[in-house]
């Protein structure tokens, strides 16, 4: 005699199945998800309103919209940016996790600082070293020199005479001072402040004779002539200030320097989320607009990925490990 199912079985088998293949989604790995899948943090290791919060913020919103979530800005300072580079080297490598920081965090403290809890070489992978921004070098307006020959003229008659003020202890300012220094066989006086608005205040009172600034900082001024423009740190003469020679060109060779910034992550996240923020990071980089106000600045756009990145700190570090080490530099 055949036997006919059970209607009530069917349904329940068919409602045990159904139940299983829902759950499936939730046993599935981590890296088999949809990622990201919750907000992501982009620690900036200085106060809000400088020039690395200001950029890492027009980043972090074009970001947050490229990839779906929040990127949420943890302004982590301290220790000139080490307090926040540490804190991110040290975080779960899940990609949720980056650091936007800038040379000095990212390369010269690893010489300047002893016990550093980091290595930037070892600890972290850059998704893009964004842009770099060169310093101008400028003299209150009351010096005699009216060009960097005359400048350079004057040191050399009464070494120590001429004063420089930086933005602190290994700061770009004073890296730029003892390079300077260094490599064209002149002294200076150095006077360390709190900054760039105090270093700026005591050239516009005549307290020091010049500073290396951001363009940012220090153009104002020296278009109202209360301050003279005496050459630029870049590679190549700047668009924005193309009056002004490089130090290279006015024949101070191996002297320059560039102010970049760069964002990264971990260096054990995973390769498909390294790629798909090095993917989102390069089309907001590319993205005609997004960076003007940097531009007209004196920024130029670099957009430098994991390995060309890599390659590109490596190189920084060493420069300026030879400076301090020169120059007997150490933080306070």
């Amino acid at each position: 005699m055949e036997m006919k199912p059970d209607n009530r079985s069917i349904n329940r088998r068919t409602f045990i199945r159904a139940a299983a293949c829902a759950a499936l989604p939730a046993a599935l790995p981590a890296w088999a998800q949809a990622w990201p899948d919750k907000p992501l943090r982009m620690v900036i290791p200085f106060p809000p309103g400088g020039p690395v919060d200001a950029a890492g913020r027009v980043i972090a919103q074009a970001l947050g919209d490229a990839l779906g979530q929040a990127v949420v800005i943890d302004n982590r300072s301290g220790a000139g940016g080490s307090v926040g580079v540490e804190a991110v080297a040290k975080s779960p490598p899940d990609g949720y996790t980056m650091i936007f920081g800038s040379t000095g965090a990212l390369s010269v403290n690893i010489s300047l600082i002893p016990n550093l809890g980091y290595d930037t070489r070892r600890d972290l992978v850059p998704i893009s070293v964004v842009m770099a921004i060169p310093l101008l070098l400028g003299c209150r307006a009351a010096l005699p020199a009216q060009d960097l020959a005359g400048l350079i003229a004057m040191a050399r008659a009464k070494p120590g005479s001429i004063t420089v003020g930086t933005t602190g202890v290994g700061s770009p300012a004073h890296l730029m001072a003892e390079m300077m220094r260094q490599r064209a066989g002149i002294d200076f006086t150095v006077i360390h402040y709190r900054g760039a608005a105090p270093a700026m205040m005591a050239m516009l009172a005549n307290e020091v004779d010049l500073s290396f600034l951001d363009p940012a900082v220090m153009m104002t001024h020296v278009k109202s002539g209360k301050m003279r423009g005496l050459a630029t740190t870049s590679r190549a003469r700047n668009p924005t200030m193309a009056n002004l020679p490089t130090l290279v060109e006015a024949g101070m060779q191996g002297v320059q320097m560039e102010n970049w910034y760069a964002l990264l992550v971990p260096a054990a996240t995973p390769p498909e989320r390294i790629r798909r923020l090095r993917t989102a990071v390069s089309q907001i980089v590319a993205k005609p607009g997004m960076f003007d106000n940097f531009i007209s600045q004196g920024a130029t756009m670099l957009d430098l990925g994991p390995e060309e990145g890599a390659a590109f700190i490596r190189r920084e570090i060493e420069t300026w490990s030879e400076v301090v080490r020169a120059a007997k530099m150490t933080a306070n």
